[in-house]
């Protein structure tokens, strides 16, 4: 037995070598923790809290969607990001194979791929409207400043054309009448939601009326896509690790005199196989409960940028721009009633179903919960990384870029109310615009105007790109991880780009001069309550169905502790029940969407109600189909057999297999190899000796 081990070791086993590899050498690790905090900030911090939070915080109230926005963050919103995080590093597979914990739920990663669909497609168009304002900034003088454009009407009311301004610098002292009311208050306008309105949508009067498609913003769309395309073929985290085949040392050996033929897919872990004594190396699989000759999977990495320092950049300079925008907004003149708007909760307004609704589907649109990409980057964490810090971190991180990027925003609007002499609930867009009005409003009163507004805009470009790419990926792993065959592994570039063009096509009439309207509609159904619901009956199966002992075992031999006991009652009752009530008294108290004064027709509520269904209605659908497909005797057996976990499911590496999860390889005898593992001190392999009686036994080297 030593002769043989040794022989392992000419192979490159060297005990001190194991440490220094990834652990996963099936699919990828991260090349360290950074990039996935990092990276899963990006993915977490993107236009939802500087462009989605402030115009769903401006249209509830201000203060009054503050106090629900925090409840709903501390009950459902960190305990379910935590347990995606957890669910998708313990199985080490993406939003569709981690549901081997309960196969009859994989509708759940079906409902989330529908979801990522439809935020992709939109918002990549809000990506793409940054792209538009970041080119419209190249020049000396920014064509929102002032209201002598041939869009302006009479009622445009710029702070700009009363300052005797040029260049966009910045005003000495504002004049003193920018305080008093004008004439015809309730008519004035700034000269930026002008520009949006008027000249960047020329928007419709109905959502029916598509009038052209805006070639500007057309174009936009298309540079957006395919810089996410571009990004995301080239920017794959390879490190030599997607085509090279594992290191000698780094799984098991495996000594077969015999040469079948190869079986593909299905394997939890692999052993090397050294053919003859001098022979070449193969992959042997561990599939089920027997170890069969197999070839090793291409690997797949996460997107990664390529060079690390990039990360650090896209991840601190939103911080720095808004920063600066901060300071310039709280000096400004009238920027405290804006700020305390914000601040002072409207307790009328408290106690509508519809602002504890919006405040539930911002946490989980902007922390990625039920998006799929949680689960997926998580996915690529080493498997005793501690994720409950990582959740911790990454949360509150996005909560407190919301709430300070809604400071930004209201010391703008209260700057803007008290110019035009109007109320601060009164002074701009209601919609998704919001972003798009008081930003550019507030880059006019910096010095050099066009330079901060390229990088702001710039800013914004980032925020939504790093959302996106991971929105895409969520998508192409999906499906590459699901065909799962040789093909399609090697031609996933093709994939990306079909699902790309796919995006392109879909977004275009969201750039006609009704496509605002088709936006808010697709923002407030199909990815608002129907998130909530994925996560709510994620969290019910995981608890209820696969049981919340098994899984807070699981944690704990992934962590090495328990989750804490907060996690463990808002897991079990808590959350859903939150999650419940909310959805009771939001159909209770349901009013139809309107876009500032505009009402939605009923048909376009209904194909909203649609779009929102679509993703739910694949919970129930793939249910039914798993319960026909089982086998079982009865209705009973088969819904018993379609909800236990799969002989699949648990770590993906054998290392990792422990306590319940440790494989148990029955080898015919005819069989006549040996299983050895380079590190005995984790793992007992049973082996089958020259005599063919098994026997388990500490391996040494």
């Amino acid at each position: 037995m030593v002769g043989k081990g040794a022989k392992g070791m000419l192979n490159g086993a060297v005990p001190s070598e194991a440490t220094k590899r990834d652990p996963n050498l099936t699919r990828g690790n991260w090349g360290n923790q950074i990039e996935f905090v990092l990276t899963s900030v990006g993915y977490a911090v993107g236009l939802g809290n500087v462009w989605r939070f402030p115009y769903l915080c401006y249209r509830n109230g201000g203060g009054a969607f503050m106090f629900p926005y925090f409840i709903m963050l501390i009950f459902c919103g960190i305990p379910l990001f935590f347990m995606e995080l957890s669910f998708g590093q313990f199985a080490s597979q993406g939003c569709l194979g981690v549901w081997r914990i309960s196969p009859m739920f994989k509708g759940v990663g079906y409902g989330m791929m529908v979801v990522s669909t439809y935020i992709g497609i939109y918002y990549n168009v809000i990506i793409c409207i940054a792209f538009y304002y970041f080119f419209s900034s190249m020049t000396h003088v920014l064509p929102w400043a002032y209201c002598n454009n041939p869009w302006n009407t009479p009622d445009c009311a710029g702070v700009l054309d009363t300052s005797n301004l040029t260049n966009g610098s910045r005003p000495a002292a504002l004049p003193s009448n920018l305080s008093h009311p004008l004439n015809h208050t309730l008519q004035r306008t700034s000269p930026s939601e002008e520009y949006w309105r008027l000249y960047v949508l020329k928007l419709s009067d109905d959502i029916g009326n598509f009038g052209e498609v805006r070639l500007p913003l057309l174009g936009c769309l298309g540079v957006s896509w395919v810089v996410v395309f571009l990004c995301l073929i080239r920017g794959v985290k390879s490190s030599g690790k997607a085509s090279t085949p594992p290191q000698a040392g780094s799984v098991p050996t495996l000594k077969d005199p015999a040469s079948p033929a190869w079986v593909v897919g299905g394997c939890r872990g692999w052993v090397r196989a050294i053919r003859g004594e001098e022979g070449p190396e193969d992959l042997w699989c561990l599939r089920d409960n027997e170890v069969v000759p197999g070839r090793k999977r291409a690997q797949r990495s996460p997107w990664s940028p390529s060079c690390p320092q990039v990360v650090y950049f896209t991840a601190t300079f939103p911080y720095v721009v808004l920063t600066i925008l901060f300071v310039r907004g709280v000096t400004l003149e009238g920027a405290f009633t804006g700020i305390m708007y914000y601040l002072t909760p409207q307790w009328d307004k408290i106690l509508e179903a519809k602002v504890w609704g919006d405040a539930a589907s911002q946490i989980f649109y902007s922390l990625g919960c039920a998006w799929g990409g949680l689960i997926t980057m998580a996915s690529y964490n080493k498997f005793h990384n501690n994720c409950y810090r990582d959740s911790i971190i990454i949360s509150i991180t996005n909560c407190a870029t919301s709430v300070y990027a809604g400071f930004v925003i209201f010391s703008i609007l209260g700057f803007m109310a008290n110019h035009l002499g109007v109320d601060v609930s009164r002074v701009a867009d209601h919609g998704p615009g919001l972003a798009f009005v008081a930003y550019p409003e507030a880059l006019t009163l910096l010095p050099i105007s066009p330079l901060w507004s390229l990088l702001f805009f710039f800013m914004l470009i980032l925020l939504g790109l790093g959302t996106q790419f991971c929105l895409l990926e969520t998508l192409v792993t999906a499906i590459v991880d699901e065909v799962g065959n040789e093909w399609i592994l090697q031609k996933k570039t093709y994939v990306t780009l079909g699902v790309a063009v796919a995006g392109f096509l879909l977004g275009i009439p969201l750039t006609s001069q009704a496509g605002i309207y088709w936006l808010l509609l697709m923002d407030n159904y199909a990815a608002s309550f129907s998130l909530v619901i994925i996560s709510c009956i994620m969290c019910v199966s995981i608890m209820y169905i696969y049981g919340h002992r098994n899984y807070f075992q699981d944690i704990q031999m992934m962590l090495g502790f328990p989750p804490p006991l907060f996690f463990q009652i808002c897991w079990r009752f808590v959350s859903p029940a939150i999650i419940f009530f909310i959805l009771i008294f939001t159909v209770i108290q349901y009013r139809p969407i309107t876009y500032n004064h505009y009402q939605y027709p009923g048909w376009a509520v209904a194909i909203g109600f649609l779009m929102a269904l679509s993703s739910v209605i694949c919970i129930p659908l793939y249910a039914l189909f798993q319960l026909c497909r089982t086998d079982g005797d009865t209705l009973l057996q088969r819904l018993k057999n379609a909800t236990k976990p799969s002989r699949d499911w648990g770590p993906a590496l054998l290392e990792h297999r422990t306590g319940r999860y440790a494989p148990t390889i029955a080898p015919s005898p005819e069989d006549g190899f040996e299983v050895q593992p380079l590190h005995p001190d984790k793992a007992q392999i049973p082996t089958v000796g020259s005599n063919s009686s098994s026997r388990l036994q500490d391996s040494r080297i």
